[in-house]
C-alpha cells in the first residue's frame, strides 16, 4: 500500500484557524470604525475652514468695500472743494485783475493831473496864480495817490491770498489723486477671487510698511486739507468784496475830485480861453499829430511785446532741447533754425525800441512845439485882449454912454474856439 506524501510544514489548529479569522474581522471593523471617525472629523474640518474662510473673505470683501465708500465720499468731498476753489481762484484773479486795471487807470489820471500842473507852470507874469484850479489839481494829485496805494495794497492782499488759496488747492490736488489712486487700488482688490490670473504668494504680506498712519490721522489730515481750503476761500470772498468796495470808493472819490477840478478848470478856461486864428490850423494838427504819434508808440511797444513773447518762445523751446536724452542732444536743423530765430527777434527788438525812443523823442518835441504855439497864442491873446478894450475905450466916442454895449467881450472873443483844446494837452 502506497504512503501519503504530507506537505512540510507547521501546521494549525482549528481553534487557531478560527481565532485567526476572528482577530482579522476585528481588526477590520477597528479600522473601519477608526477611517470613518477620521473622515467625520476631515469631513467637519472642511465645513468649518470652509465656512470660515468663505466668512473671512466675506468680511475682508465688506470693509474694503465699506472703505471705498468712505474714501469715495471723501474723494468727491475733495472734488467739489477743488471745484469750489478754483472758481474761488478765478473769482479773485478777475478782482485782482479789476483792481490792477483800476490801478492803471489812476495813472493816467495822475499823468494827466500832474500834466496839468505841468503845464499851468508855465503861465507868466499876473497869471501865475494859486487859483482855484490849482488848488483842485493839487488836491485831486493827494486823492489819486491815496486812491493808488490803498489798491497797491488790495492788489497785494490779493496776490498773498492767490498764493494761499493755490497752496491750499495744491494740498487739495495731492490729497484727491492719492484719494483716487487708492480707490483703484481697493477696487482692484475687491475684484480679485481664487479664479483671477495675478494672484500669487508675497514676501511677508503682512508687515506694516514705512510711512503708515493710523486712520484718524488720515481722517484729520483729509479734514485739515478741506477746512483749510474753505477757511482761505471765505478769507477770499471778505477780500473780494472789501476789494470790489474799494475800487467803487476810490472812483467814487476820484470822480467827485475830477468833477471838481473840472468845474473849476471850465470855469477857468471860459474865463481865459481865447487864441488867434491863424494858429488854431498848427494847435490842430499838431494835436492830430501827437495822437497819431501816441498811437505809433502803443503799436511800436505792442509790436515789442509780442516779439518778446516770440522770444521767450524761442529761448524755451532752446532751453527745452537741452533735456534731450544722450545722443539725441545734437544740434540738428531745428537747433541752428531756432538759434537764428533767436538772433534775429533780438535784433528785431533792439530795432523796435530804438524806432520807440526815436518815436518818444519827436513825441516830446510835438509837445514842446505845441507849447511853443499855445505860449504864442498867449502873448497875441494878451494883446488882442488889450487891443479890443482900446477899441471898447474908441466906441464911447461916437456911442452914447448911456447905449454904450461892447460889441466884443475881450474875454469872450474866441468861444468858438475847441474847449477841448487845452483839455486834450491834459
Amino acid at each position: 500500500m502506497a504512503s501519503l506524501s504530507v506537505k512540510p510544514g507547521q501546521r494549525f489548529t482549528v481553534p487557531d484557524w478560527q481565532n485567526n479569522s476572528v482577530l482579522i474581522s476585528a481588526d477590520a471593523e477597528q479600522q473601519r470604525y477608526n477611517s470613518h471617525h477620521i473622515r467625520q472629523e476631515g469631513r467637519a474640518l472642511r465645513n468649518e475652514t470652509g465656512n470660515q474662510a468663505r466668512w473671512d473673505e466675506h468680511n475682508s470683501r465688506t470693509r474694503l468695500n465699506d472703505r471705498i465708500k468712505s474714501v469715495d465720499r471723501w474723494r468727491e468731498a475733495l472734488a467739489r472743494c477743488l471745484t469750489d476753489t478754483d472758481l474761488e481762484i478765478d473769482a479773485l484773479s478777475k478782482v485782482k485783475e479789476a483792481a490792477e486795471n483800476a490801478l492803471q487807470a489812476k495813472n493816467l489820471c495822475l499823468d494827466v493831473a500832474i500834466e496839468c500842473l505841468t503845464f499851468r507852470e508855465s503861465r507868466r507874469d499876473i497869471d501865475v496864480v494859486r487859483d482855484p484850479v490849482e488848488e483842485e489839481l493839487l488836491r485831486e494829485v493827494k486823492v489819486i495817490e491815496k486812491t493808488k496805494k490803498e489798491l497797491q495794497q488790495r492788489v497785494d492782499d490779493a496776490f498773498k491770498q492767490l498764493c494761499l488759496l493755490k497752496e491750499a488747492r495744491q494740498q487739495l490736488s495731492c490729497d484727491h489723486r492719492h484719494k483716487v489712486e487708492t480707490l483703484e487700488l481697493d477696487r482692484q482688490c475687491v475684484s480679485f477671487n481664487p479664479t483671477s490670473g495675478n494672484i500669487s504668494f508675497k514676501v511677508n504680506p503682512t508687515r506694516i510698511p514705512d510711512g503708515t498712519t493710523a486712520l484718524r490721522e488720515w481722517e484729520l489730515n483729509s479734514q485739515s486739507n478741506k477746512e483749510r481750503a474753505e477757511a482761505e476761500m471765505r478769507a477770499s470772498v471778505d477780500l473780494r468784496g472789501a476789494i470790489t468796495l474799494s475800487i467803487a470808493q476810490t472812483n467814487n472819490e476820484l470822480d467827485a475830485q475830477r468833477i471838481a477840478t473840472e468845474f473849476a478848470l471850465r470855469k477857468r478856461i471860459r474865463d481865459m480861453e481865447g487864441a488867434l486864428s491863424e494858429l488854431r490850423w498848427q494847435e490842430q494838427n499838431t494835436l492830430e499829430e501827437i495822437a497819431e504819434m501816441e498811437e505809433e508808440i502803443r503799436q511800436l511797444e505792442e509790436d515789442i511785446r509780442k516779439r518778446t513773447l516770440d522770444l521767450k518762445v524761442a529761448h524755451t523751446r532752446l532751453e527745452t532741447r537741452t533735456y534731450r536724452p544722450h545722443k539725441d542732444l545734437c544740434r540738428d536743423q531745428a537747433q541752428y533754425g531756432l538759434t537764428d530765430e533767436v538772433q534775429q527777434l533780438e535784433g528785431t527788438i533792439r530795432a523796435l525800441q530804438q524806432k520807440r525812443t526815436e518815436s518818444q523823442d519827436a513825441l516830446d518835441a510835438l509837445y514842446r512845439q505845441l507849447h511853443r504855439i499855445q505860449t504864442d497864442i498867449g502873448y497875441k491873446t494878451n494883446s488882442l485882449q488889450l487891443d479890443n478894450k482900446c477899441m471898447d475905450t474908441r466906441r464911447k466916442l461916437v456911442v452914447p454912454v448911456e447905449k454904450f454895449e461892447p460889441e466884443v467881450d475881450a474875454v469872450n472873443r474866441t468861444r468858438n474856439l475847441p474847449r477841448n483844446s487845452q483839455l486834450e494837452l491834459a
